[in-house]
């Protein structure tokens, strides 16, 4: 299912003709427009891929913040923006599959010019320290006494985190309340608050917190390596596997050769070993996907999500 960068690591060797312009891209700082809050998953690799991408290129990657909608403010503005490669805006699956079919969002899934996917992180049930709830067993009991009582945070809605909750109520036969928040931030803030039971988060949640966070599972077919102790859903019982894969995307009318140097820089981040370390050590799953493989990449998905739109009754 993922294209681990392991796997990839013999494409980085790749010679691509690409004309001149091409070749003095970038000519000035480009604008990185994450369309959440600051503090999740997509703001925290983009702060760690601004170092590298200065070493290659010599210029800046500025961080810039547009949330609402679970991303779909962003994404439906995207293409209004200047389309010269230097505007570029983080994108996440299945987040711009399921939203056009829920709604009209201001954008469809095809709208969005995608050039590059670089990590994966499970979903998992996080709760906090002084939580209840010591087992994933302990949640679902407390579920199945009082249905709907147990509220969860997550980022957004029709995101990797709404659909591990609507799953996972149909595998253990409950009923919770999923809250939507404008990303991973906020719905972290929101689990130490006291505002909700538990968070549908990513391990890089538990990662990034592990003072004053516990997870009670991770949704991977293996146990993740920082999280030894931490039980999959499967070994629990419950066949749920499933997270957010995160990448980028240009305006429409961006040149084709820009795309392609835009994709080389990434992949040459996503390839540095430090950088693979120091990701991982958060707890994501390096993937590599350029842009010549997004399309066959992106249809993947879209087969692997209808089962999901089905589930949320967006289509027969």
């Amino acid at each position: 299912m993922q294209r681990l960068i392991g796997t990839a690591l013999g494409t980085a060797a790749l010679a691509f003709a690409v004309s001149a312009g091409a070749q003095e891209f970038p000519q000035k700082g480009v604008q990185y427009i994450i369309p959440f809050g600051p503090g999740g998953e997509s703001d925290i690799s983009a702060r760690l891929q601004q170092e590298y991408f200065s070493g290659i290129t010599g210029e800046e990657l500025v961080i810039q913040y547009k949330p609402g909608g679970g991303g779909s403010v962003g994404w439906s503005q995207l293409n209004d923006m200047t389309a010269d490669g230097h505007t570029i805006m983080g994108t996440n699956l299945p987040h711009i599959i399921l939203q056009p079919l829920a709604k009209d969002v201001g954008f469809e899934t095809e709208d969005l010019n995608n050039f590059y996917f670089f990590h994966y992180s499970p979903d998992a049930i996080v709760v906090s320290k002084d939580s209840p709830y010591e087992t994933l067993e302990d949640l679902v009991e407390a579920a199945k006494e009082t249905p709907g009582a147990v509220t969860f945070s997550g980022s957004g809605t029709y995101s990797a985190n709404h659909v591990a909750q609507t799953r996972f109520d149909q595998l253990a036969d409950i009923t919770t309340t999923y809250i939507p928040y404008k990303g991973t931030g906020a719905a972290v803030t929101a689990l130490k608050g006291g505002e909700v039971s538990a968070e549908w988060g990513y391990t890089t949640v538990g990662a990034n917190h592990m003072d004053d966070t516990r997870m009670l599972a991770v949704a991977s077919e293996e146990r993740h390596p920082l999280f030894p102790d931490v039980p999959t859903f499967q070994e629990l019982g419950y066949d749920l596997v499933g997270g957010a894969y995160r990448g980028m995307a240009v305006p429409e009318g961006t040149p084709e050769d820009v795309q392609q140097r835009l994709s080389d820089i990434f992949h040459e981040i996503n390839n540095n070993e430090e950088f693979q370390q120091r990701m991982q050590d958060l707890g994501f799953f390096m993937i590599d996907v350029p842009v010549d493989e997004v399309d066959e990449f992106l249809a993947e998905r879209r087969e692997e999500y209808t089962e999901v739109a089905r589930d949320f009754g967006l289509i027969d």
